[in-house]
């Protein structure tokens, strides 16, 4: 086989792309990208925004946590706040009233409960006027 030389092949080798504006494109992004980085601390490196002074008479308040756990007892659905065992929503509502509202509370729930006294114990603490309601799942 002989293969030809035409005009139009020797046109097409001859063409060459010019990546000079490309280069200088690329390199100019590159440092748009450097110059604008923030470099931020971790934030454990952060200070507070809130400082107390060593000569202010704060007192410190310790809040213990608000923690109803929703357990299986006897085999039967039970709401345990403290060293209070309750067994009806209706107590649970009336005993979540005198709790204070600020610290939030915190419905810690057991695998074997059904869903609805899990729930009555999120609601009722709704009903009761805090806030801050934590669902959390028992681990074992």
């Amino acid at each position: 086989m002989k293969f030809s030389h035409t005009k139009k092949r020797r046109r097409l080798n001859q063409t060459a792309l010019n990546l000079s504006s490309m280069i200088d494109v690329t390199f100019l992004l590159l440092i748009y990208f450097i110059v604008t980085t923030v470099f931020t601390l971790p934030e454990d490196k952060l200070s507070p925004a809130l400082k107390i002074e060593d000569g202010s008479a704060s007192q410190e308040q310790e809040f213990e946590p608000q923690i109803i756990t929703v357990t299986m007892l006897d085999s039967l659905p039970t709401y345990v706040l403290g060293e209070q065992v309750i067994r009806d929503r209706t107590k649970l509502a009336v005993i979540i009233a005198k709790l204070p509202h600020g610290p939030g509370i915190i419905i810690r729930v057991e695998d074997a409960v059904p869903v609805g006294f899990a729930v009555a114990a999120v609601q009722e603490s709704r009903n009761a006027g805090f806030e801050r309601v934590t669902y959390v799942p028992a681990s074992d």
